[in-house]
């Protein structure tokens, strides 16, 4: 799709973590332990966060936006994949129509804003489905759509185990997505296994707007 990041621009051992926060039913959740590790290995992450999961978990929300190791970024007002035809991504109906694009779009766009005193950088829509006419539409939102090379915990359903042979597929400029809504899955224990390694290795993390210039 027209404009969307996938891979960081060409330049040394340099990744992404990313991770969203999708909210609604069963996704309200956090994943403390993944921020905690972080946070003691002083990596930093791009948070795609939703405007249902910042109404259930304000506080935790204050508390990561303050936090100068993570950026905070658009992961839609309802969770939607965006498309102008509302096609689905699995099983979760997508935007019908450009206005329903620009509402999935602005919404938390609007919220993040208000709560952050500056607009968001990124965008990510529920499942990371854009079609190209949607992306057209984030971009003259002002926001620039996030993709992933590395899909690190299969929507948080895979196991620690899982999580880490994910995350061997690693490579110079990836960006990784996963969650940190489900404390119960598997990816808190599979990326504080796999990301020392990686450090060790000679890579380092960068959140999105660190490497990817306005």
């Amino acid at each position: 799709m027209p404009g969307a990041l996938s891979r960081l621009p060409a330049g040394g051992k340099t990744a992404a973590l990313t991770f969203d926060a999708c909210g609604g039913k069963g996704g309200n959740a956090y994943d403390s332990a993944l921020i905690e590790f972080l946070r003691g290995r002083s990596v930093p992450a791009t948070l795609f966060i939703n405007s249902r999961w910042i109404d259930e978990n304000p506080s935790v929300f204050k508390e990561l936006a303050a936090d100068p190791l993570f950026e905070i970024a658009n992961h839609g007002t309802r969770h939607l994949p965006l498309s102008v035809s509302g096609r689905s991504a699995y099983r979760i109906p997508g935007t019908r129509n450009a206005g329903e694009v620009f509402d999935e779009v602005s919404g938390n766009r609007a919220k993040l804003t208000g709560l952050l005193g500056r607009p968001p950088r990124f965008f990510r829509s529920g499942t990371a489905y854009c079609d190209d006419v949607a992306a057209r539409i984030v971009t003259d939102l002002g926001e620039r759509f996030a993709s992933f090379d590395v899909n690190s915990d299969g929507g948080a359903t895979f196991t620690p185990a899982q999580v880490h042979q994910a995350m061997q597929g690693v490579r110079p400029g990836s960006v990784v997505i996963g969650h940190m809504n489900h404390p119960h899955g598997g990816t808190a224990r599979g990326i504080s296994g796999a990301v020392p390694q990686l450090l060790d290795t000679g890579y380092e993390f960068m959140r999105l707007s660190d490497v990817v210039k306005a």
